[in-house]
């Protein structure tokens, strides 16, 4: 036995220790061993490898172009109630998300060949008689630590790896994300940068983002809610909302349809509450919302609707005890 091993090694190879056997030679049972039954070993190992990498980049490019596809979709329904400008931008937002998401593959790609190539390379210094248990154990024991210390790092890395795959949100979006209410500013791998109506930027780190809502996705809807008297003819401040939105509407370029009066929404301290809403762009329904507003309320005002029940109106303009009340004389002050 002792001669095999000094020829083959303690742990001789079937190919090695037939030639042994066969010839009786030390040399040539090394010789086979080192070239011959190695060098095929470590061929058949990388030729593992490579089928191995091959299958991972190609589900992970069939996993992007099915991404690509859904987005795609998704998209190809909004465009045909869109003019040429509207249509214009959002398939320039569409080719953005498109060309992030074919990015992200890429680096996934690049992610499983680097390790399945330094697995290989462990694999092949393996064959060639180097000890691999030091290196193991040092990986072992550095991937341990690292694993202690950065884990958030890597929770944050993979949550922003499927945000930009999935085209969660992007840069000029206004999203909300918990305590982070604004408009997205950057968003890498790790953070997300976002500015709110005060100005003030907020770094979220993306393993900490549970849920979005994205208020910029192919299209928006500003909602308005109006209240009238309860005693206010209810008929003609519908006409009047009516008449007057679609008249604004027809002059905001940024409103895909025509304004909806709903009717009715609820009934709150005596007053009825009436909503109107339009589908408008990404990011358009806050301005028309607020010009929604005004205009209405200026032609409310015209048509000589009260906007809110007489009781309920600021002590000095009405009556503040309500319909069939004496107001309260005024108390002179006292005099000393």
């Amino acid at each position: 036995m002792a001669p095999l091993v000094d020829a083959c090694g303690n742990d001789p190879s079937s190919f090695c220790e037939w030639v042994f056997d066969t010839t009786d030679s030390k040399r040539f049972a090394q010789f086979a061993d080192w070239f011959i039954s190695r060098p095929l070993r470590i061929a058949l190992i990388v030729l593992i490898a490579w089928l191995v990498n091959t299958l991972a980049r190609r589900a992970i490019r069939r996993l992007v172009d099915r991404l690509v596809r859904e987005r795609s979709s998704g998209t190809r329904s909004p465009l045909m109630y869109l003019d040429r400008a509207h249509t214009d931008r959002l398939l320039e937002r569409t080719e953005r998300a498109h060309q992030r998401t074919v990015t992200m593959g890429a680096v996934l790609r690049g992610i499983a060949t680097f390790a399945i190539f330094v697995l290989t390379l462990l694999l092949c210094l393996g064959e060639l008689g180097v000890d691999l248990a030091p290196l193991i154990a040092g990986a072992g024991i550095a991937g341990i630590a690292v694993g202690l210390g950065a884990q958030s790092l890597v929770r944050d890395f993979l949550a922003g790896v499927f945000i930009v795959i999935e085209d969660q949100y992007g840069v000029g979006d206004t999203v909300d994300i918990g305590e982070a209410k604004g408009t997205v500013e950057k968003v890498t791998l790790r953070t997300t940068l976002v500015r709110d109506l005060e100005g003030t930027l907020w770094v979220v780190p993306n393993g900490e983002i549970k849920r979005v809502a994205n208020k910029s996705q192919l299209w928006a809807r500003a909602v308005v809610d109006l209240r009238v008297a309860y005693d206010a003819d209810l008929d003609e401040a519908l006409e009047v909302i009516r008449i007057s939105a679609t008249t604004v509407i027809e002059n905001e370029s940024r409103a895909l349809e025509a304004p909806e009066v709903l009717g009715v929404e609820s009934f709150i301290d005596g007053a009825v509450v009436i909503r109107v809403t339009v589908k408008t762009e990404p990011g358009a329904q806050f301005h028309i919302a607020r010009e929604l507003r005004a205009r209405l309320k200026i032609a409310l005002d015209a048509a000589g609707i009260q906007a809110t029940p007489t009781a309920l109106r600021p002590p000095g303009h009405e009556n503040p005890g309500g319909p069939g009340q004496q107001e309260p004389a005024v108390k002179p002050a006292s005099t000393m």
